[in-house]
């Protein structure tokens, strides 16, 4: 028996390594659920990224959700019923945001705002646990206590068609992209109030921050180039020309890249933060619009508005790992953790 001992010692640390570097793996794997705002079908889409596969549609109840916020706790999605039409165009006016209980996959909550609003995008503020939704035709972002559903209040943006935002990692301050103006908008959550407005350009689309909020992105819509704005002084530092004219984007969490979507020459751009300058470009369907950079930072999701799909772009070689077929011009997408 006593020769036995060192060698069931030895099992019995490998199966305990072994063990333990199969709990890292999982931990840092992946878990959690895509959802993809359908804005043709009217719904949300729930989609398996493991399966590869959208599993599930929720209708919204309304026409139509372009955004989607889902809550820390990844139970619930939150999704703004903008309306008919596009950001500056005639249509209807959203006047609510509905609640949907994602495993249970239907609407439980409504915020109505009482009026016409055109709300559009939701996101949780990362310190306080508010919910901060762009109430457009208000030119304001409105707050709103998850828990209750109730507005608790505004901060206005002082421009018209304040579209997209962006909010800093210590929840202080938000960065507007307003698209008809053409300027960025900076605010200051905690006194809910205007610090001062950057003129960009004739027109933008869409915003977001590098890693460490030292750097805003929003698209100039007037020529192909990428604004990038030093949050430090409020001016635009300099501009990355692209391909095509730039939309959605998000940043990598290791803050190298800066990935962005080009949907009038149908592909998808990697910028080298480092040097700010584009040094990937991949090619995908029709229209992409929106990026999100998964949990493990190893692919990029971006929805294709006219191929209802949604692109998983791995971030180790700038190639495209698999189409998922979502539903009618897949839009804005969010993560939803395991709960």
């Amino acid at each position: 028996m006593d020769r036995l001992q060192p060698a069931l010692i030895l099992f019995s640390l490998a199966f305990l390594s072994i063990n333990m570097w199969a709990q890292s793996t999982n931990k840092a794997a992946p878990n959690g659920l895509l959802l993809v705002a359908n804005k043709g079908d009217n719904s949300l889409g729930i989609i398996d990224p493991v399966a590869g596969k959208q599993v599930a549609e929720v209708a919204e109840g309304g026409i139509t959700g372009h955004e989607i916020a889902s809550s820390p706790d990844g139970r619930l999605a939150y999704v703004p019923i903008y309306g008919n039409s596009g950001v500056g165009l005639p249509g209807t006016d959203g006047t609510n945001m509905v609640v949907i209980d994602i495993a249970a996959r239907k609407v439980i909550g409504n915020v109505d705002f009482g009026k016409g609003v055109r709300p559009h995008l939701p996101v949780f503020g990362p310190k306080n646990g508010l919910l901060y939704v762009s109430t457009e035709l208000e030119r304001s972002i409105s707050i709103i206590d998850p828990a209750t559903l109730k507005i608790i209040g505004s901060v206005p943006t002082g421009q018209e068609q304040s579209h997209m935002f962006a909010i800093t990692r210590d929840g202080h301050r938000a960065y507007t992209a307003n698209v008809g103006p053409g300027t960025v908008s900076v605010l200051d959550l905690d006194a809910r109030r205007v610090l001062t407005v950057i003129p960009v350009s004739g027109q933008v689309q869409r915003i977001s921050l590098s890693v460490d909020d030292k750097l805003a992105f929003t698209s100039d819509v007037t020529k192909p180039q990428l604004a990038v704005v030093d949050t430090a002084t409020n001016k635009v530092k300099t501009w990355v020309p692209l391909a095509g004219l730039g939309y959605g984007s998000a940043t990598t969490s290791d803050g190298n890249w800066l990935v962005i979507a080009l949907p009038l020459v149908n592909q998808v751009a990697a910028i080298d933060l480092r040097t700010l300058k584009v040094a990937h470009t991949i090619d995908v369907p029709v229209r992409p619009q929106e990026v999100l950079i998964s949990p493990d930072n190893k692919s990029a999701y971006v929805s294709i508005d006219q191929a209802g799909k949604v692109a998983v772009i791995s971030l180790s070689d700038w190639k495209v790992e698999k189409f998922i077929d979502a539903g009618k011009g897949a839009d804005g997408l969010a993560w939803a953790a395991a709960q």
